[in-house]
C-alpha cells in the first residue's frame, strides 16, 4: 500500500525515495506510537503498584483472610488455599496430597458422596481444586449471593470429611488413571519427571506432584485421613475472596463459616525442609521412546525462587529467561529457528514461584533426527547461553521484557480469578501483600547489571540436568519392557 499511495511521478529513483520517505516516516510514527504506549503501560503498572487492592486480616483461630474488591459484576470468588503440597508428604507415600484434593470431593454428614460439585453446579457456580509442590488449593465461582453457602460448605470439609475404604480404593484407580494419562503415555512428562528427580539431590522436589506409581498403589484410607488430619485446619489455611464483597461482609461471613473451628496447634508453623547440597556437576539423561515424535533437548538449572533470592535477584531472572526464551522474539528462537536452523521450536522460561527453589528451563526440537541433530541444537543453545552470560542484554531488550511483563500484569488484574491466584499463590508460600502489590516496581527497578549477575551466576552448567528425548524403533525398546505394576496395599 505504500508503494501505491500518492506516487504521481514516473521517474523510478523519485518513486523509491517517496517509497523510502513514506516507509521511514510510518516505520518512525509506529515507533513514537509504541514507545508512549508502553510507557504509558509502564508508569500504570507503577500507579496500581502504588495504590494498595487488597485487605487482609486473621480470625481468633489463626485463619489468614484476604479479600479483594471488584464491583463491576455481581460475582465472586472463593478460594481457600492450604500452605501444604507434595513436598510436604511423608516419604514412601508420594502423591498422597494429590490424591487427598480429589477425596475432598466426597462427603461429610452434611454433603453426601459426591454432591459437592453438583451444589455448586445447581448454584450456577463452577469449582475446581489443584496441587502443586506447596500448596494445595479449592475454588468456587459463584453469584455474590451464593458465596455464604459455597463457604459453609467449603467450611464443613476443612474438618468433617468422611472416607470409606470403598471410596478411597476408586479413587485410587482414577489416580493411577490420571498418571497414566498425563505422565507414562507421554514421553516428555516422563523426561521431565526424570529429569526432576535428577536436579534435586535431596529436596522433596524430586518427587512428581502425582507421585511415583508404585507408592500410589499403595496409599491406603489411613494415610489419606492422616495426612487430612495433620495438615486441613483453619491456622493452616488462607482464604481469599476476590469480587463484589467489602471486607466486613467477608469477616462476617468468615467468622460464621471457618471461625467456628478450632486451630491445630501442631501445624502454621514455617516449613522447613531439607536443602540439597551444592551443585558439582552437571547431569545429562537420554530417553528412547517409540512413542516420540522428533528428537529433542531439554535443560534445567536449579535457582533460587522469589522466596530465597536476593533482592532483586528473582526480577532479574525472570527478565533474563524472558529475552533469552520467551516466544518468537527471544535470543533462543531467532538464533535457533530462525537463523542457523537447527531447531523447528525452541523455548525457555524461569519459574520462581515455589517455597524453596525456582527452575530455569530450556527446551529445542531438533531440526535435523539423530543424535546429530540434537548436537547442533544444544551446541546453539549453549552459545546463546555463553554470550548473554558473558555479554549480557542490551537496553533495548530489557525495556521490551519489562513492558511486556507490566503490560501482563495489568490485564490479568482485570480477572478476579486471576487475582485470587496472584494474592493465594503468593501469601501460601509466605510471601506478603506489599511483595504482590509491589512487583510491578520491582521488575522496574532491575538493571542490565543485575541480570547480566544473574545470567552468570545462574546459568551455571554444574547446576543444571541437560536431558534428550529420541525416537526408538519398536524392536529395540522390546527389550526394555516395564515391570509389572506393584500389588496394591489396603
Amino acid at each position: 500500500m505504500i508503494g501505491t499511495v500518492s506516487i504521481r511521478t514516473t521517474s523510478t529513483r523519485c518513486r523509491t525515495r517517496t517509497i523510502r520517505r513514506s516507509t521511514f516516516s510510518l516505520v518512525l510514527s509506529l515507533s513514537m506510537t509504541v514507545a508512549l504506549s508502553m510507557f504509558a503501560i509502564t508508569q500504570q503498572a507503577l500507579e496500581l503498584s502504588a495504590a494498595p487492592r487488597a485487605t487482609e486480616f486473621k480470625l481468633d483461630n489463626g485463619m489468614h483472610v484476604v479479600v479483594i474488591p471488584d464491583t463491576r459484576a455481581p460475582v465472586v470468588t472463593h478460594m481457600v488455599w492450604y500452605r501444604v503440597g507434595a513436598a510436604d508428604e511423608p516419604a514412601g507415600v508420594s502423591g498422597i496430597a494429590h490424591f487427598l484434593e480429589h477425596l475432598m470431593f466426597k462427603s461429610t454428614e452434611k454433603i453426601p458422596m459426591g454432591e459437592f460439585s453438583k451444589i455448586v453446579a445447581r448454584l450456577g457456580g463452577q469449582d475446581n481444586a489443584f496441587t502443586s509442590q506447596d500448596v494445595t488449593a479449592y475454588f468456587q465461582r459463584v453469584a455474590k449471593a451464593q458465596l455464604p453457602k459455597v463457604m459453609e460448605m467449603e467450611a464443613d470439609r476443612m474438618i468433617n470429611l468422611q472416607l470409606t475404604e470403598k471410596e478411597v480404593l476408586t479413587e485410587r484407580d482414577v489416580i493411577l488413571e490420571e498418571r497414566r494419562s498425563r505422565v507414562e503415555n507421554s514421553p516428555a512428562s516422563i523426561l521431565d519427571e526424570q529429569m526432576d528427580a535428577a536436579l534435586y539431590y535431596s529436596h522433596p522436589y524430586q518427587n512428581p506432584v502425582i507421585g511415583w506409581e508404585h507408592e500410589i498403589a499403595r496409599l491406603t484410607q489411613k494415610d489419606a485421613l492422616d495426612f487430612y488430619k495433620k495438615h486441613y485446619a483453619p491456622n493452616n489455611a488462607i482464604l481469599v475472596v476476590s469480587g463484589d464483597v467489602t471486607p466486613d461482609e467477608v469477616k462476617t461471613l468468615a467468622t460464621a463459616t471457618y471461625g467456628k473451628h478450632k486451630a491445630n496447634p501442631a501445624v502454621g508453623a514455617p516449613r522447613v525442609r531439607q536443602k540439597d547440597p551444592p551443585h558439582r556437576a552437571a547431569r545429562r539423561l537420554e530417553l528412547k521412546d517409540t512413542r516420540a515424535g522428533k528428537a529433542s533437548v531439554h535443560r534445567t538449572y536449579i535457582a533460587p525462587a522469589y522466596n530465597t533470592a536476593a533482592p532483586g535477584e528473582a526480577e532479574a531472572l525472570d527478565l533474563l529467561l524472558k529475552v533469552v526464551g520467551g516466544g518468537s522474539t527471544s535470543r533462543l528462537y531467532k538464533k535457533l529457528v530462525v537463523e542457523d536452523k537447527v531447531a523447528s521450536s525452541s523455548s525457555g522460561y524461569y519459574s520462581g514461584g515455589a517455597l524453596d527453589y525456582g527452575k530455569i528451563a530450556f527446551h529445542a526440537i531438533a531440526a535435523e533426527p539423530g543424535n546429530a541433530g540434537l548436537d547442533k541444537a544444544e551446541a546453539a543453545i549453549d552459545r546463546v547461553l555463553a554470550d548473554v552470560r558473558k555479554d549480557g542484554i542490551t537496553q533495548a531488550e530489557l525495556d521490551r521484557a519489562k513492558n511486556l511483563y507490566l503490560a501482563d500484569y495489568i490485564y490479568e488484574s482485570d480477572s478476579q480469578n486471576t487475582l485470587a491466584r496472584r494474592y493465594g499463590w503468593a501469601l501460601t508460600i509466605g510471601r506478603k501483600l506489599s511483595d504482590v502489590e509491589g512487583w510491578p516496581e520491582a521488575i522496574s527497578k532491575v538493571t542490565l547489571d543485575d541480570v547480566k549477575m544473574a545470567a552468570a551466576k545462574h546459568l551455571d552448567i554444574r547446576r543444571s540436568v541437560t536431558g534428550r528425548l529420541l525416537p526408538e524403533a519398536p524392536e529395540t525398546a522390546a527389550a526394555g519392557t516395564a515391570p509389572p505394576a506393584p500389588k496394591p496395599r489396603t
